[in-house]
């Protein structure tokens, strides 16, 4: 194979497949390597004259802060956001790549667990949710006590029940009792406490904490029953009374969690949630694209996905208005764009503070660069809502929901929303799980499958090495998918990440 990928046949760059050294001929561009550009990395394929836009899948990645030599490396030393911060123009053209699905007519099946009330699970837990982080150390003692490893004994009886876990938190006190910040913690709460991949749920607090129980069950009319029981450490009497009596309910749950079965159920029954993390420039050429072929096919059988992350779309985000149903479902996106600018500006910050030291080291340069890839994941099918932060994700098909663009964050947003499973690529990686909801990791690259198999489930570095088409990957992530649907456990699982990973997203001052 060519040591180097073209993308697009007007781009500016090419993408080193492996290191590149000085002197080194790149035939198929008539080009001769200016010194060493390492694996993944951008070279120059024309001479760029500084404050010229340069090109990479087409769409612009930055602007050249210097004079560029055709056959250079092209990286943060010599590519920026341009004067305005990246703030160029983006034709939104609303709507023109919309197309209706089309729906396949035998529509695929997983082995799903059917709850009482309808709703499906792709796992069966007890989950103890905390509404502030003073209650945690003593959910995470309950939680303690049936764990099958220090503990085998106490779910030994209860072999249908995939656990008992913990989603402790570090906020729910040191914020106003009223405002955008509390709503977006209570939302996240009700989220995880209506999952359906929960059989049972015991949410535990302090007592004089700002967000109060009994206010978070008014506001999102959530109401307590056999399965979903709360208590606060100080009416209870301390943390060992806690830490018996929510042992104790969790005691009462556990047969009734017990009796499921898992039977078959159409696949519009998964939502996913869509992640990158630790990309790489690699990600938007390899995992990415392929995991958006594998959303296709998920959305086409009638099955759900949610793309995130909007400081990293940024940039990308006229891709998604292309594909927007109607103008109302635009204008959302693009006000939540508008939202994130203001966000940033207010803390001195700045959209292009996205990339991390990883993400540089392994080819991407702007956040422009990083989102045109990350939007691959989303696939072609058309966008069918926006929602806000953990708001109840109640569309069928691709959707997108605003969140940060930090990994557990996140996911946790999309969980609240009703994901019930992730899918997370990475190209330097990431070590993430998910909890109550199993994540599949993609890598994006051979080396990193080498190197780290062990977190990873699958490789997606055969596209970019051996020739493996986008389509065929794509295929094999969509049986995966089933697969874990159905009950089989990701690495992440057998490795028991999940329960530190539930992070809701803070807004506002911490008082």
């Amino acid at each position: 194979m060519e040591p180097i990928i073209r993308l697009h046949a007007q781009d500016d760059v090419v993408i080193a497949r492996q290191q590149l050294v000085s002197g080194a001929k790149l035939s198929s561009e008539n080009l001769t390597v200016r010194g060493l550009v390492p694996p993944g990395h951008k070279v120059a394929t024309r001479k760029i004259n500084k404050g010229d836009p340069v090109r990479r899948y087409n769409q612009t990645i930055g602007f050249a802060t210097t004079d560029i030599e055709a056959g250079s490396h092209v990286h943060v030393h010599n590519l920026g956001m341009g004067a305005e911060g990246g703030a160029f123009a983006r034709d939104y053209a609303i709507g023109v790549d919309a197309v209706a699905t089309q729906y396949e007519t035998t529509p695929r099946t997983f082995r799903g667990i059917v709850r009482a009330d309808g709703r499906v699970a792709t796992r069966n837990y007890l989950g103890i949710l905390t509404s502030v982080n003073c209650s945690a150390t003593a959910a995470r003692a309950i939680a303690a006590h049936f764990d099958r490893q220090t503990n085998p004994a106490a779910l030994a009886d209860f072999p249908n029940v995939d656990g008992v876990i913990a989603l402790a938190m570090g906020t729910g006190c040191g914020m106003g009792s009223t405002g955008e910040g509390i709503d977006v913690l209570r939302r996240t709460l009700a989220g995880y406490a209506r999952h359906a991949n929960f059989c049972g749920v015991l949410m535990v607090g302090l007592g004089c904490e700002s967000n109060q129980i009994v206010d978070l069950l008014a506001v999102e009319n959530l109401s307590e029953n056999p399965l979903f029981q709360t208590f606060n450490i100080q009416e209870t009497g301390g943390t060992s009374k806690t830490v018996a009596k929510g042992i104790a309910l969790i005691k009462g749950m556990l047969p009734h969690a017990n009796k499921i079965e898992r039977i078959d159920v159409p696949v519009s029954h998964l939502t996913i949630g869509l992640q990158c993390g630790g990309s790489d420039g690699y990600s938007g050429i390899s995992a990415n694209p392929a995991l958006g072929a594998a959303v296709d096919m998920l959305v086409k059988h009638g099955g759900s996905a949610i793309l995130s992350e909007t400081p990293e779309i940024y940039g990308a985000e006229h891709l998604l208005t292309r594909r927007a149903a109607n103008t109302e479902i635009a204008d959302k996106l693009i006000a939540r764009i508008h939202w994130w600018e203001d966000y940033c500006a207010r803390n001195q910050g700045e959209m292009n503070n996205n990339p991390s030291a990883g993400n540089k080291a392994g080819g991407l340069t702007t956040i422009l660069e990083k989102s045109l890839g990350a939007v691959a994941k989303g696939g072609t099918m058309r966008l069918e809502a926006v929602y806000e932060y953990a708001q109840p994700v109640t569309t069928r098909g691709f959707v997108y929901m605003d969140t940060p663009g930090y990994d557990p964050v996140s996911a946790t947003g999309q969980v609240a929303g009703g994901a019930n499973m992730i899918c997370f690529t990475t190209g330097r990686g990431s070590a993430y799980g998910c909890a109550p909801s199993p994540s599949i990791k993609l890598a994006t690259n051979n080396a990193l499958w080498t190197r780290q198999s062990e977190d990873i489930d699958i490789n997606c570095g055969e596209i970019i090495d051996e020739g493996v088409s986008i389509q065929e990957k794509g295929k094999e992530i969509f049986e995966m998918i089933i697969r874990v649907a159905s009950g089989e456990k990701t690495k992440s699982e057998n490795h028991g990440y999940g329960q530190n990973e539930f992070v809701p997203w803070q807004i506002g001052a911490v008082m």
